[in-house]
């Protein structure tokens, strides 16, 4: 189904696209990166913001599943291919979410943003997560789904067809350039 409409003030919210995250075998990630980085330039020729968020550590809690390894030093480096801009806002978060513990909705509020759009990785964690909140607050909420990416290609998928949907509106990278550019 197309995107109904873009909101005047809209961001883009790219999750975890970092050294760290990007370096591990995900089967679809170079192409998830290449759509990614159309995302930002097109959001930022459109002059909308932009929010690249990164994870630096983790939620404290005992977990089944879960990275306990020491972490490399440039773990949380954006990845090169995003290149940062001073107008971008800047999120590190240390939880699933982007959200909690982090000035992300103030950053968003202050510039009067009313939709929210989210790329990244991992669609069934950090992506999920992050727009739960997103939608609780009050955001419309679109989901590029040819744009993110998980480990678990059935995870994705459930995402996308189940759960996004009573979220937010789902759409592919081209369909928000085309209504990005009117």
């Amino acid at each position: 189904m197309p995107l109904t409409q873009v909101d005047e003030k809209c961001a883009l919210v790219v999750v975890d696209l970092q050294k760290g995250i990007v370096g591990l075998p995900v089967e679809g990630i170079g192409d998830v990166v290449s759509r990614s980085v159309k995302l930002v330039k097109a959001f930022r020729e459109a002059s909308r913001t932009v929010v690249l968020v990164n994870v630096a550590g983790r939620a404290p809690g005992r977990v089944d599943a879960g990275f306990n390894r020491p972490l490399p030093p440039d773990f949380a480096e954006l990845i090169p291919e995003l290149e940062q801009q001073p107008s971008d806002v800047l999120v590190t978060k240390h939880r699933v979410g982007a959200f909690l513990g982090t000035a992300l909705d103030e950053e968003l509020k202050k510039r009067g943003v009313t939709q929210v759009f989210f790329c990244g990785v991992a669609t069934g964690s950090g992506v999920e997560s992050t727009a739960r909140s997103a939608y609780d607050l009050g955001y419309n909420v679109v989901f590029v789904a040819d744009a993110m990416v998980d480990m678990n290609p059935e995870i994705h998928k459930n995402c996308v067809e189940r759960s996004f949907p009573k979220l937010g509106e789902v759409e592919t990278v081209e369909g928000v350039l085309v209504m990005l550019r009117g």
